[in-house]
């Protein structure tokens, strides 16, 4: 390569980084991790961000007008608050006429649309991206991925009948770069980045797939069949060549909102504040203003049990609570331990830890006892058997009609159990599943560094167990972040996961702390880590007494059911009579919880057995409502909202002021948790707005492809979000409610100040309104709460009050008060 060659190589990678960087990533669906779509555009304004990307991906940015109209006549936008928002902005006119005109607005907003030539370009990719990236469903694959994407499809090109003007391969560039300089070079480099921009923005899906896949270190598929973003663009305007369509897709882009590229903040967004501001004021109304720090009990408590901050937590925590003398606290939920994983029987490993956070160990689970894990293989045996057959059924028609007609009564038998009496089928799978030895039962996690022979690396990224130091590390940062000073008898770490079946997006059900996986492995270190004598005796010496009859076990939270299962090989014998009743008040809490979720249903017993159903039922197409419905981040003690219902709207992280003097503590939720729990906030909000460009759309029309995703019909781009199912009531009614998320924070201002200045990237987030509102209530100040007004300013609640006396007519009031909020 002569070096004017090398220099154009270099300058278009460098237009396709820049062009990338709008593009978000999105990952696989058995490990669908929650991540803000625009998260590209957090550097801008949040009104600017979402006219530029309705310009780039054609998606809405705001709830739709008839989403504010039922929000406002159920009352859950407070007149006051609305009337406040307008006259900040100078708009008199009355609600009723705003939201007429909002409505118009939407009525006259057009879709794009794209050239038939560049459609035709689409659906060809798109076609050999499935192909490519399969990942195993495929049972003819695509040849020659080992040689990476350009040069596999140029190899297949030529006989693909939907690619004209391809005789042989030689009538392709011998190379992506040859192919992007082909054709970019009638264009200006000026023009290069918005070019690439707009073509990885014409199949987000996809390009954000690529991303993900680019920067997942240790994806074998990745590995085996290379696939980059220039590969990607070089099949893409090599298409467009061939198909006659247009390079330069921005030539004729105009910003749905030329308005909103300004400072001014358009009014569905001063409609989305009043919202916002009117929830704040309801969970504030809640807050307790009394408290202080943590505050030990008179008495020990029967346990203490530690739940992910995941919405869904809040809801069974409260019901544990009112059981007994039970204190419950919120960690996120990988348990502070950034491993990856290697659970038994999994053929192979899984990351365990957020995204934000690259894992540092790799763990191993290790057989107890031959003759349960052989016991196990039985029943195990059967079990897989099965699934593989009806595996080959989907997707092999000849074996399909074989197997039907061979063992048809029977098969059917099952089927229309399966269909119309999924309680039954639920019934027996309990049934089964006490049988059969839990994992839990017959390996546990190789924590120690010493028990890996090959502890370094083994042919692997990282080292394998944990050495003494970094067990007490692990172990004295999760009770530092939470603020323990005294411990009970048992002490329950419990990781989430799900139950459904027939979902494709079942792991988006699971941990996101945990990369869309269980987060019992997690649970499991931690409690191991704790019971370690040495690591006990190491924590005595730093201030951290734990006492000697204090026991660590994990559980596992199934947010579908809310039965909560302890893994308790640990537990001795003195202590059984504790776990016996822990064991009999998390039933009663399960069905208290099931009651609740499930209102219409009965009692308790009813309640549970529909929850159940729900999870056998393979016709469900809503198990369970997972994170919808999340609005806030409460950082605090517990008995800052202990007697408050939160209605599962609420991430709640255990946090105590008085225990952490240098703030570092808070720094850490704060720039870790805080900034996931915005990602799955806006992952939430953007897929609510605007399914279509955003979410997956319905699931009756979705069809999963090469094990990585759905598409809707049969083809087109990867999707990239929830279904519509997860998020609306129907077609029409979110049950989701948009709002971007109000964080608060019960620590001194001046400490939340310090770490804000300290991190650029979180205050990035709240000057631009990607979190909605941050109020900290200071125990410095009396619970006074201080409003987070942009660029390290804050405003007293007692100011805002003021500010609401603004020489305004009032709005009218909504037509009746919120009853949910």
């Amino acid at each position: 390569m002569t070096r004017k060659e090398a220099d154009d190589a270099r300058r278009i990678e460098e237009s396709i980084d820049h062009a990338a960087e709008r593009i978000g990533s999105v990952w696989p669906l058995h490990s669908f991790v929650t991540a803000n779509p625009l998260s590209g555009f957090e550097d801008e304004p949040f009104h600017r961000a979402v006219a530029e990307a309705e310009d780039l991906f054609g998606g809405r940015g705001y709830p739709h007008p008839s989403v504010f109209r039922r929000a406002w006549e159920s009352g859950r936008i407070d007149a006051d608050a609305l009337r406040t928002e307008l006259a900040a902005h100078g708009i008199d006119r009355d609600p009723d006429t705003l939201l007429e005109e909002m409505a118009e607005a939407e009525a006259e907003r057009d879709a794009a649309e794209a050239d038939d030539a560049t459609e035709a370009v689409d659906r060809v990719l798109s076609k050999w991206l499935a192909a490519f990236l399969d990942e195993g469903q495929a049972k003819w694959p695509m040849p020659n991925r080992e040689d990476g994407f350009y040069q596999a499809w140029r190899t297949v090109a030529p006989h693909d009948g939907d690619i004209p003007g391809c005789d042989d391969a030689d009538d392709l560039p011998e190379t992506a770069i040859g192919a992007l300089e082909s054709a970019l070079g009638d264009y200006p480099e000026g023009r290069w980045v918005e070019i690439l921009e707009a073509h990885l923005a014409a199949l987000p899906g996809w390009s954000g797939f690529i991303n993900q896949r680019i920067d997942d270190d240790v994806d074998p598929w990745q590995e085996s069949y290379p696939i980059t973003l220039v590969q990607y663009l070089a099949v893409r305007l090599a298409l467009t060549d061939l198909l006659d369509a247009p390079v330069d897709l921005a030539a004729d882009s105009e910003t749905a909102d030329p308005d909103a590229d300004g400072d001014d903040v358009p009014l569905p967004e001063i409609w989305l504040t009043a919202w916002e501001k009117s929830y704040r004021e309801r969970l504030l109304e809640g807050i307790d203003d009394s408290v202080s720090e943590s505050g030990d009990a008179a008495d020990r408590p029967a346990a203490q049990l530690v739940f992910c901050i995941d919405t869904r937590s809040e809801v069974i925590r409260r019901h544990i609570e009112t059981q007994g003398p039970y204190e419950t606290h919120g960690y996120a939920g990988f348990f502070g331990v950034p491993m990856r994983h290697r659970g038994h029987e999994a053929a192979a490993d899984t990351d365990a830890c957020p995204p934000i956070v690259d894992p540092e160990h790799r763990i191993v689970d290790r057989p107890d006892d031959a003759e349960a894990v052989a016991d196990r293989d039985r029943w195990t045996g059967l079990a897989a058997a099965a699934r593989n057959h009806f595996k080959t059924l989907k997707s092999n028609l000849v074996a399909a009609f074989t197997f039907v007609e061979g063992a048809g009564s029977a098969y059917g038998s099952a089927m229309t159990a399966r269909t119309l009496s999924p309680s039954s089928i639920a019934t027996l799978e309990s049934a089964l599943e006490d049988r059969v030895p839990s994992v839990p039962a017959v390996a546990s996690p190789a924590v120690d560094y010493e028990e890996y022979d090959d502890r370094d690396h083994a042919g692997h990224d990282l080292p394998q167990g944990l050495s003494h130091e970094e067990k007490v590390e692990y172990a004295q940062n999760a009770f530092e972040l939470m603020g323990w000073t005294a411990f009970a008898r048992l002490v329950v770490f419990a990781g989430h996961a799900s139950e459904t079946t027939n979902n494709p997006f079942d792991s988006s059900l699971d941990c996101g702390a945990c990369a869309g996986n269980p987060g019992g492995p997690n649970a499991r270190v931690l409690a191991t880590i704790c019971n370690d004598a040495d690591v006990r005796a190491t924590l005595r010496e730093r201030g951290i007494d734990i006492p000697d009859d204090t026991v660590f076990l994990a559980a596992e939270h199934n947010t579908t059911t809310d039965e909560i299962t302890l893994f308790d090989a640990v537990v001795p014998e003195s202590h059984r009579e504790d776990l016996a009743q822990l064991r009999a008040d998390l039933e009663r809490a399960q069905a208290g919880a099931a009651a609740e979720r499930t209102a219409s249903v009965g009692d308790g017993e009813e309640a549970v057995d529909e929850v159940e159903r729900k999870a056998a039922d393979w016709a469900e197409t809503r198990p369970e409502w997972g994170l919808a419905g999340n609005a806030s981040f409460v950082i605090g003690p517990r008995e800052l909202t202990a007697d408050r219902n939160l209605d599962g709207r609420a991430f709640l992280h255990s946090y105590d002021w008085s225990v952490d003097p240098d703030g570092d503590a808070l720094e850490a939720i704060v720039t870790g948790p805080l900034v996931v729990t915005q990602w799955i906030n806006n992952q939430y909000y953007f897929a609510t707005v605007d399914n279509a460009a955003y979410g997956s759309g319905s699931k009756v029309t979705q069809n999963p492809v090469g094990n990585v995703g759905v598409v809707q019909g049969n083809g087109g781009d990867l999707m990239t979000g929830l279904p519509l199912q997860s998020l609306n009531i129907d077609d029409e009614r979110p049950f989701h409610q948009p709002l971007r998320l109000t964080a608060v924070i019960h620590a001194p201002v001046e400490r939340v100040t310090e770490i804000l200045r300290e991190h650029e990237d979180v205050r990035t987030l709240l000057d631009n309104g990607w979190i909605g509102d941050l109020t900290v209530v200071d125990p410095e100040e009396d619970n006074e709460a201080f409003h987070y007004a942009g660029e390290l300013e804050w405003a007293a609640d007692t100011e805002l009050d003021v500010e609401t006396t603004a020489e305004s007519e009032p709005a009218t009031p909504p037509a009746q008060p919120a009853d949910d909020d």
